[in-house]
């Protein structure tokens, strides 16, 4: 029997059909260029920092000192990856830290920001002087009137706060601010006039004086006065005579810029307020303490590595009095009396209006171009001072 046969009209309709209903066809893009792998030096180049690590630490040695000894107050550099003792680094460190750690060398120290005067007024939030407004009427004033009205009562005569005398040139005010604002920048900290309270940390209803073990002292209604009248300056941009300046051996101190008499407010310790159960494992070295109540879980801290001002760049003296030894019986009494000279400050914890708060006071008349230092532990002995310059 013959094929089956068909005529070419119908095969070219058969293959018609059969070309639409088939998928089409997908081009073959051509296949991207084999990327390129860069090399070890290559990455290690454009690398912010690499750590790379030893087989043996044994042979490392502080870079200050020479010395290999005391292994756990050796920290090495995530960068460099040399040692240095944490006391004799300065501004030394209290606690070893958390996280990655840069030597002074590595970690950069920032230039020098010049703040013009716009930028210090927006940084100090300073407002402008409102010339409607009457002059506030001092404290000394105030007293003045009142012991002219009252009548003739003997009383033990108490030492009063004394407000402190801005400076009366402008430009040298300006660059006191300008010293305090680099100061905080180069620690990547804001400045705050008042304590903060953050999210996650102690409240503002936890500082309660009531809370304080054995009571807190009251701030008198002079002395309150006297607050007020430095807080009102500071806000107007009439800054305590003082300028932060940056010492090799001890970081960011504080120098007097003008006459500071004794009893002078300086300045309010402040930061953020947080329980000090919080902050045990902290590496902040400049905590303060706000409050120690009887219940050790209420005790609160001010802990100024955020948000602070010029309290704290003001620095501590040396006041350690360990169990001498015999070798050590004439080296340790003289740091002690030179810390003490030294001191001209002095930490003062208040209750004011219910609340805890601590200010910085001065204990005797402090002249121009000194150092300000005061007792970091003015109320407990747990503060490591033995290693202060």
């Amino acid at each position: 029997m013959a094929p089956a046969t068909t005529s070419s009209a119908e095969a070219r309709r058969l293959i018609g059909s059969r070309r639409r209903t088939e998928a089409p066809r997908r081009m073959l893009s051509p296949s991207p260029p084999p990327k390129k792998v860069k090399s070890m030096e290559e990455i290690l180049a454009k690398a912010h920092y690499a750590v790379v690590e030893r087989g043996d630490y044994g042979d490392v040695g502080c870079e200050q000192c020479g010395s290999g000894e005391r292994a756990e107050e050796l920290l090495l550099c995530d960068k460099c990856d040399k040692g240095f003792h944490m006391k004799c680094l300065r501004p030394i460190v209290v606690r070893v830290p958390i996280g990655t750690w840069l030597c002074p060398k590595c970690s950069g120290q920032r230039r020098v920001r010049s703040f013009s005067q716009r930028k210090i007024i927006d940084f100090f939030k300073i407002k402008k002087p409102n010339l409607t407004e009457e002059k506030c009427d001092s404290p000394q004033d105030t007293r003045k009137r009142r012991r002219r009205s009252a009548s003739l009562v003997l009383q033990k005569k108490r030492r009063r706060l004394l407000p402190f005398t801005p400076s009366e040139d402008r430009s040298q005010r300006l660059r006191q601010m300008g010293s305090l604002a680099h100061a905080l920048t180069a620690l990547q900290m804001e400045f705050s006039d008042d304590l903060t309270y953050m999210p996650g940390m102690a409240p503002r209803s936890a500082n309660q004086a009531e809370f304080e073990e054995g009571g807190m002292q009251v701030l008198s209604k002079e002395d309150t006065e006297t607050l007020e009248q430095c807080r009102a300056m500071c806000k107007r941009g009439e800054c305590p005579p003082l300028v932060v300046v940056y010492d090799s051996c001890e970081g960011f101190t504080v120098e007097a810029d003008g006459q500071i008499k004794d009893m002078t407010f300086i300045a309010e310790y402040i930061g953020d307020v947080d329980f000090i159960r919080n902050r045990e494992h902290d590496d902040c070295d400049s905590m303060m303490t706000l409050l120690l109540a009887t219940d050790p879980s209420k005790s609160l801290v001010i802990c100024p590595d955020k948000r602070g001002n010029i309290a704290r760049f003001i620095n501590g003296i040396n006041n350690y009095t360990p169990i001498l030894k015999s070798r050590d019986l004439k080296t340790y009494p003289i740091l002690c009396r030179e810390g003490r000279k030294k001191q001209n400050c002095k930490c003062v914890r208040y209750s004011v209006n219910g609340e805890c708060r601590v200010f910085l006071v001065a204990t005797r008349d402090i002249a121009k171009g000194e150092r300000l230092y005061y007792d970091y532990n003015g109320y407990e002995q747990e503060y490591p001072t033995h290693h202060f310059v």
